[in-house]
């Protein structure tokens, strides 16, 4: 097939899935999701199209270290909110795997209840080097779910530690995960969990510790800065057996309504916006400039010259830097 056809017929491609997607086919809004997971040519297309039709859903970020248990609150808290008769879609981004570069856990694996209900959509995301315990692209996958008719969608990070930071760019509320055992309370605070969270949780509270936790977090939160005008609640819950899952909800839904009450919403979707271009920016003039076989050609030549002694690193990207100007 020629170049333009091939490009005639990806656009024609195109046009049914997002005919298939407005009418509400799962399998379409999956195929658009892998478009932008994937870097697609197709997906700035799809992003733009979409965009009119995005900005109602409420995003809640859902963080914590390994083993706190994140999946069954997620689908516990899914659940809850279908009962309460909302659309729920669920982003669960795990570890990449090494050798198709694919989602390890499967979302079949860990939700199974929940894959069957036709008001759910959870997608799988590989964190492909993610180190804010977020995939690439989650918040363009959120944008895909959101004008899908999503109304909560829940971002679960990856489980990596300490700098699961990125969340809070993501989604309009965070939730903490800790467990009793772990002694996350040290950590969370020096990892800077502390000033993101909105709300924090104490999973698996039926566990020796719990109490003396729900104490230290208690403690660190009243460490925080005077004048915040909201103050991170702290629920218990023990997510198998779906205890406290309700109140960890309600204070879900509290925190949306302060944000809307407050006018914290909006400034936090500006904010949001602004990092997602910068973002976009970024990315794009780093992409373009690499593809310049000039500054290419002078960097092969500059690693050279770094490892012959003749330069080092610092030197050596001042004049690569050099190239890098309108019109070259």
């Amino acid at each position: 097939m020629k170049p333009e056809a091939a490009t005639a017929h990806g656009r024609e491609a195109t046009e049914e899935l997002l005919a298939r997607f407005r009418l509400g086919d799962r399998r379409a809004c999956a195929r658009l999701m892998s478009f932008v997971e994937d870097e697609d040519d197709r997906a700035t297309r799809v992003l733009d199209e979409l965009y009119p039709s995005r900005g109602r859903a409420w995003r809640v970020g859902v963080t914590g270290p390994p083993g706190a248990g994140k999946s069954t609150l997620v689908e516990k808290l899914a659940r809850e909110l279908r009962s309460r008769g909302r659309t729920v879609g669920i982003i669960a981004v795990d570890p990449t795997s090494p050798f198709s570069g694919g989602a390890i856990l499967g979302d079949r694996v860990r939700m199974p209840r929940l894959f069957t209900d036709e008001g759910v959509f959870i997608r799988s995301m590989a964190s492909r080097g993610g180190l804010g315990g977020l995939a690439r692209r989650t918040r363009e996958v959120c944008d895909v779910l959101d004008a899908f008719g999503s109304e909560v969608i829940i971002i679960e990070t990856v489980g990596v530690g300490q700098i699961e930071l990125d969340v809070a760019s993501a989604a309009h509320t965070t939730v903490v995960v800790l467990v009793p055992e772990s002694g996350d309370s040290v950590q969370v605070m020096k990892a800077g969990l502390m000033e993101i969270g909105e709300i924090f949780c104490i999973n698996k509270a039926d566990r020796q510790g719990a109490e003396r936790l729900l104490v230290e977090v208690r403690s660190m939160l009243d460490l925080l800065p005077d004048g915040r005008e909201w103050r991170p609640p702290v629920v218990e819950t023990v997510a198998t057996a779906g205890e406290g899952v309700v109140p960890l909800l309600d204070r879900l839904e509290e925190h949306r309504q302060f944000l809307g009450e407050s006018g914290r919403l909006e400034e936090l979707r500006r904010r949001q916006v602004r990092t997602e271009i910068v973002e976009i920016v970024e990315e794009r003039l780093r992409r373009d400039v690499w593809r310049r076989q000039r500054i290419s050609g002078r960097l092969a030549e500059e690693v050279e010259a770094v490892l012959a002694g003749g330069a080092t690193p610092y030197s050596a990207a001042g004049r690569v830097l050099g190239l890098v100007r309108p019109g070259d």
